[in-house]
């Protein structure tokens, strides 16, 4: 029995591992590859300024946003807490 709790704790952290390279490829190769794209096209479609430099704002947004998620996260994360009152708050009756 120990040793399926073993391969059970090895497939988790295999698991894990192969997360945290997807979630690197996503966030470092395909949103930048998929933003240019975005821009390329309605430059390609549209042969105008505007769309175009909209296109690029956008897609600025986007990849500024994605590159910057564990900033967004703990600064998400510090709004709920101040909401909430503080760590020293008191709870519910108290």
């Amino acid at each position: 029995m120990l040793e399926s709790v073993t391969l059970a704790q090895g497939w988790i952290q295999t698991g894990t591992g192969l997360g945290n390279d997807i979630k690197g490829l996503i966030f470092d190769v395909a949103i930048p590859v998929l933003c240019g794209v975005f821009v390329v096209v309605v430059g390609w479609k549209t042969k105008a300024p505007g769309p175009t430099i909209m296109a690029v704002i956008f897609a600025a947004i986007v990849w500024g946003l994605s590159a910057n998620m564990s900033t967004l996260k703990n600064k998400t994360t510090e709004d709920i807490v101040q909401y909430q009152g503080g760590p020293t708050a008191p709870r519910g009756d108290e």
